[in-house]
């Protein structure tokens, strides 16, 4: 037992080769996200990139998986604990990213232990359901989005299986040939773009998180979210669409608020994010205005450790206690909402939501998806954010209409 158990502990560690291997491979893995976060991205170098790391995934010695999977933990998730900043908690900032480097570093050297071909490269395309304490964010498959590469699920296993193939038969002439094959996983098909955008107005707004709350900075909001529903009246927009907690108060609780927008929604339609109250239990919600009537869609899919905490109620309870002064974890709806507008029907998807495939599973044409990204900008949250919901929008023919507070709002299209 012990003999067994210091052969695992050993398996546990990489050469120094091994770690300046594994960081490359974890630089490589980010690139796609860190070129479109400085606006220098381009399908051609996404699409070498995808393939070569692919590749090394699959040859790479466990030493150098597990120091690439340390590295992709901190590369891709090190904003997450940026809301801390906003509870007096900045201290926690620099930890979060080293708790995702022991997830994900796990992931890496577990899948390492296999050198089989055929069955890592089945480990690698089943890591996309690796989704510890919900937080589903970690995809292989998003380096193909902005690739030449098409995005379903079996776009990502042809490539796999050809690059297996190819691996397996390298010393022969025919591993050209079945680089070939890789061809079949590119996307020819360029779906239509909608006239949508002439009649939508989605909005941007840059909201301070740290006055956002403050009732003496109310006012100021208010005025600026006003403002820009009367400007897309002035333009003519049939529908105009405000972030997520735009209006930074239990909505419903202010008939004065409510009451203007429902004046205003006569002559255009609106949806904008605010708080909901109903006795003792609070939503994160979106707010429908058309007609001088109003519908609410809550939030269903809350996001781990920042809406609720996905641990036992008895440790919940002592998280919520200690860090949100007693504050109880947000209530969720039970399926999600969909808005009629005129011949449209458009799915309500709250930040998080619009990056869960289940909002996407009967192939809604629209989306409409409010965040406030505030949270954790500056930082490449926003870009991948934008991947994972480029990702389903193209696998499932959906267009997503995405009002952002703290980054740039916009159109994505299947």
């Amino acid at each position: 037992m012990k003999s067994s158990l210091r052969a695992l502990l050993l398996r546990l560690r990489f050469s120094r080769k091994e770690a300046v291997q594994g960081v490359g491979l974890a630089l490589l893995f980010s690139a796609p996200l860190y070129l479109a976060w400085m606006h220098m991205a381009h399908p051609l170098v996404d699409s070498i990139i995808a393939l070569v790391v692919f590749y090394c995934l699959l040859v790479a010695r466990q030493g150098t998986l597990l120091a690439a999977g340390l590295s992709v933990g901190i590369l891709w998730f090190y904003w997450v604990g940026f809301s801390f900043r906003f509870v007096d908690m900045s201290y926690v900032v620099p930890l979060v990213p080293l708790a995702f480097a022991l997830v994900y570093g796990a992931l890496f050297w577990v899948i390492g232990f296999t050198h089989h071909l055929m069955l890592r490269a089945l480990l690698w395309w089943l890591s996309s359901y690796y989704h510890p304490f919900y937080f589903n964010w970690f995809k292989p498959e998003l380096l193909l989005v902005d690739s030449y590469f098409g995005v379903q699920r079996w776009h990502y296993a042809w490539i796999l299986v050809v690059l297996v193939l190819m691996i397996y038969y390298k010393k022969h002439k025919i591993s050209y040939a079945f680089g070939l094959l890789l061809l079949g996983a590119v996307s020819w098909n360029t779906p239509p773009k909608s006239l949508i955008e002439e009649r939508v107005k989605v909005t941007q707004t840059h909201f301070d998180q740290h006055t956002k709350w403050k009732p003496s900075h109310r006012t100021h909001y208010l005025a600026q979210n006003f403002h820009l529903i009367n400007q897309a009246i002035l333009e003519g927009k049939e529908l105009v669409i405000l972030p997520e907690s735009t209006f930074p108060l239990f909505l419903n609780r202010h008939p004065d608020v409510l009451n203007r927008l429902l004046a205003l929604s006569h002559n255009i339609a609106i949806i904008a994010g605010a708080l909901l109250v109903e006795g003792e239990a609070t939503f994160n919600a979106t707010y429908f205005f058309n007609e001088g009537q109003y519908q609410v869609a809550k939030k269903m899919v809350l996001v781990p450790f920042g809406e609720y905490i996905p641990l036992p109620a008895w440790i919940r309870n002592w998280i919520n206690d200690l860090i949100f002064q007693g504050g109880a974890d947000f209530h969720t709806a039970s399926a999600p909402t969909d808005f009629k507008l005129n011949d449209k029907i458009l799915r309500n998807a709250i930040c998080y939501e619009a990056s869960t495939e289940l909002f996407y599973k009967d192939n809604p044409a629209f989306i409409v998806a409010t965040s406030n990204n505030a949270w954790f900008t500056p930082s490449i949250e926003p870009v991948l954010q934008k991947k994972l919901i480029s990702l389903f929008a193209k696998r499932h023919g959906t267009t997503v209409l995405h009002s952002v507070n703290g980054s740039a709002a916009e159109i994505i299209y299947p």
